[in-house]
């Protein structure tokens, strides 16, 4: 995020698109609701008519991987009716021409017939962002999880750009984390391309500065994320996979892909706190800690330092990650010999900037937000405040592309996958939390009223839904929430997987498969 939790309750606008947050992101989505007792304006937009649709000034329910589409529209409306903050753009961004060039073609006539949201809807979205200010855009996966992703985020940057709201207090950009230490796992290098704090691998001199401090050379090439790593295993360039704290066998798109390409692996290693379906077919499986019998840190949305305290000692013979990793690695030859976590955190912030103002002790119980670059900072609420850390924004033309499926005469209707309120990713946890499982016990299907006339559907029927990659059994969930074409289908369900139906298409630069949008068959089983 580039604000706040606490700071969206004192927005004059909020933008959600693509994100569920009362099911998802329940604390945020109090947030909202202080912003809208307090009179801010509320737009959502979302393929399905979600509950926080009923709190909004304006909601649409737009077609599945049109947010391009959308986006351009809506600012085509902000320009045309002058409502862009020009010395703003002047002073702060580039590229606004090529940018304006590109959106100047997206009509409202044009958008409604892409994306299925009226002029009037489109009208009132504009006057609402562009005229009460701040404004902050919230999105999650409903963005980024398409073959056009990074056009998708382009998007949200360009509309709070165009506005004026990118550096300002309770205004941004605001992706709002899937699982709660996703950015501190990114922060920390978890991605293939960088070291921690984003310092690109193929840099000479980021090399040098870790391999001096790790005292062992290190490779200067990028590696595989997570799709390449697919497709390796099954070229057999791939042969072994340690897999901490996931599910990809359950998560991953296409599943019958994953589970082949598992087979061809010689060796697989799973590390986790419950016996998932991933490390039922594991060769290895380390027996690691819950959040409650360890040490550490998190770091949250909001970019939140926070640290970790243990409360009971671990159970059994579990042991904590880096206590697992170190083991592993000492066994294979280099030797890791920490006392603690806190330790390992003191050799992280001197070798990452945006950190290295940061210890146990200046944590306290609230933690920091980076960038905090040195121990006299007091941590970072919002960023770009004075500039953009590349200089100036950098306005991007970006021109609507369909998703890599489209429904067509075999497979008629449009399926999307997302989350419940009751279950967390897989159900790995909540699904073997009594209470929990007693609100959602299986999976199911949404499927509009209409739809399910015509296919002479009852509440509870058993359906069967096929893709060009599988075929899954649920029962059928008739909703208004959804809209008729379209079909929802949780994704926590080993007995009714979403993902053996999903399309493993990607972004081409994130790589980050399309598992909102591919087209499905529904039929009522025999």
């Amino acid at each position: 995020m580039t604000n706040s939790i606490a700071e969206i309750e004192d927005a004059a606008c909020i933008f959600v698109i693509g994100s569920n947050t009362t099911v998802c992101h329940p604390l945020i989505a109090r947030r909202i609701f202080r912003a809208k007792e307090k009179g801010a304006k509320l737009i959502v937009a979302d393929p399905r008519n979600i509950h926080l649709a009923r709190f909004a000034d304006v909601a649409v329910t737009h077609r599945l991987g049109s947010d391009v589409a959308l986006l351009n529209g809506i600012m085509h409306i902000i320009i045309k009716n002058d409502w862009h903050l020009k010395t703003y753009i002047q002073d702060r961004t580039e590229g606004f021409d090529e940018f304006k060039a590109v959106v100047e073609a997206y009509t409202p006539d044009k958008v409604e017939a892409i994306t299925g949201v009226v002029r009037t809807d489109l009208e009132r979205m504009a006057e609402l962002y562009a005229t009460n200010s701040p404004a902050a855009l919230l999105y999650t996966m409903g963005i980024t999880q398409h073959t056009t992703g990074v056009d998708n985020v382009k998007s949200c940057c360009n509309i709070a750009m165009l506005c004026g709201n990118v550096g300002v207090r309770s205004g941004g950009v605001n992706p709002l984390r899937g699982q709660n230490n996703v950015q501190g796992a990114c922060d920390m290098g978890g991605l293939p391309n960088v070291f921690p704090a984003y310092q690109v691998v193929t840099v000479e001199g980021n090399n040098k500065k870790f391999a001096k401090a790790w005292g062992k050379e290190l490779p200067d090439q990028v590696g595989y994320t997570i799709t390449d790593m697919v497709q390796a295993m099954l070229d057999g360039k791939l042969k072994a996979l340690y897999v901490i704290g996931e599910n990809p066998k359950l998560s991953d798109p296409d599943q019958n892909h994953i589970i082949t390409a598992f087979e061809k692996l010689e060796l697989l290693v799973c590390q986790d706190i419950f016996l998932s379906e991933t490390a039922e077919q594991a060769d290895v499986v380390f027996a690691a800690v819950s959040v409650a019998e360890k040490e550490g840190t998190f770091t949250n949305s909001e970019r939140r330092c926070l640290k970790v305290n243990k409360a009971i000692d671990p159970v059994g013979d579990a042991l904590t990650d880096w206590e697992i990793i170190s083991r592993l690695s000492t066994a294979m030859g280099y030797e890791m010999s920490y006392e603690g976590a806190e330790e390992i955190f003191q050799e992280m912030t001197p070798l990452t900037p945006s950190y290295a103002g940061m210890s146990y002790e200046r944590l306290g119980l609230d933690g920091l937000q980076w960038p905090c670059p040195d121990s006299q900072h007091p941590g970072t609420e919002f960023l770009h405040a004075n500039q953009f850390a590349r200089g100036k924004g950098l306005f991007h033309g970006v021109e609507y592309l369909d998703p890599a499926e489209m429904p067509d005469d075999e497979y008629p209707y449009f399926l999307t996958t997302g989350r419940t309120f009751s279950h967390y990713h897989t159900g790995t946890m909540t699904r073997v939390s009594k209470n929990l499982d007693a609100e959602q016990k299986t999976g199911y299907v949404e499927i509009h009223p209409r739809d399910a006339e015509k296919l002479a559907l009852q509440n509870g029927d058993t359906v069967n839904l096929t893709t060009r990659r599988g075929a899954i059994q649920a029962p059928a969930r008739i909703s208004e929430q959804v809209k008729p074409g379209l079909l929802f289908v949780p994704f926590h369900f080993a007995e009714n997987p979403a993902n053996a139906l999903t399309n493993s298409a990607f972004d081409p630069i994130a790589k980050i498969p399309e598992y909102k949008v591919c087209a499905v068959k529904i039929e009522k089983a025999a």
